[in-house]
């Protein structure tokens, strides 16, 4: 079992030739992509992708499209659609590598764009493109107020900034009042860029929000393609909710085991949305635990 969890850079084309930039954990085993929200970057996942290395899992965090060290593409095309096409560019390119088709591990944006490449491609073609599917906190169906409330967080100081990074851990500290604040913010600096006017923004292209192709569109079409998409949905598959999820309650975790009726679920206790930073513990062993258990038996 590999013990090596410092990780490596590597580069990945997405579905348009896109550069999508990534941490690799591990130098052995299984693939695993690591698929952040939105608004956030791949380091969300660094503690969870060094528990999979140490379990033998080789652990992808990838930063998506117009987000972190990622390419911002030049049409600004960030609908989920185009999440979902480098989903499959990247699975492509983890299988071509290690010889079999990569697990996926998706939070909120980066859940959804795995469930309709995973569904869509096994509706239309009858193929897979993930070995297995791990959904933190989302499900086709969720609660538009709580969406709302996470979009005018990122909204908030998209344009403006923060004057340092002091005050953006201010932010951060009011929208998320149940977490202990870090002592430090190094932490935090990973997720801003420090723009030429000397001030800190979040590191994602502003298109993701406002542009022609943003990623928040028709929300009934896009319900309607995520209903669809999960019906197809016939690898393994866990559910991770957060037990106080201001997206996801529990009548739509009920209605995804309906569509998806051999899929596994968990709810982490105390955590909202953003599951893996709120009890990252009990989150990485519940999926971890999953994800090695359902190799052992492919």
């Amino acid at each position: 079992m590999t013990k090596h969890v410092m990780p490596a850079q590597s580069v990945f084309a997405g579905a348009k030739g896109n550069r999508l930039v990534g941490d690799v954990f591990g130098t052995e085993g299984p693939a695993v992509m690591l698929l952040h929200g939105g608004g956030q970057t791949r380091h969300a996942w660094r503690a969870t992708a060094a528990q999979l290395a140490r379990r033998g899992w080789t652990a992808y965090a990838i930063d998506q499209r117009g987000h972190g060290d990622s390419e911002w593409v030049a049409d600004g095309a960030y609908s989920f659609a185009d999440f979902a096409g480098d989903v499959k560019a990247l699975a492509a390119q983890l299988a071509q590598r290690h010889g079999e088709a990569p697990a996926a591990i998706g939070a909120s944006m980066g859940g959804i764009a795995s469930m309709l490449a995973e569904g869509e491609a096994f509706r239309d073609e009858g193929a897979h493109v993930l070995s297995s599917l791990v959904l933190v906190d989302i499900t086709p169906r969720v609660d538009f107020e709580g969406v709302d409330k996470v979009q005018g967080f990122m909204r908030a100081h998209a344009k403006e900034g923060f004057a340092t990074i002091e005050e953006a851990a201010d932010a951060v500290a009011q929208y998320l009042p149940h977490r202990p604040r870090p002592k430090s913010t190094e932490g935090l600096k990973k997720n801003l860029r420090l723009g030429e006017d000397g001030r800190w923004r979040w590191h994602w292209d502003p298109r993701f929000m406002d542009g022609r192709k943003r990623f928040d569109p028709d929300r009934t079409k896009l319900e309607s393609a995520m209903l669809d998409a999960a019906r197809h949905i016939k690898v393994p598959a866990l559910l991770v909710r957060g037990g106080s999820s201001e997206l996801v309650q529990e009548e739509h975790a009920r209605e995804f085991l309906q569509l998806v009726p051999h899929a596994e679920y968990v709810d982490v206790g105390g955590a909202r949305h953003m599951v893996a930073g709120d009890a990252n513990d009990h989150f990485a062993t519940a999926v971890v635990d999953f994800l090695s258990r359902m190799h052992r038996q492919a």
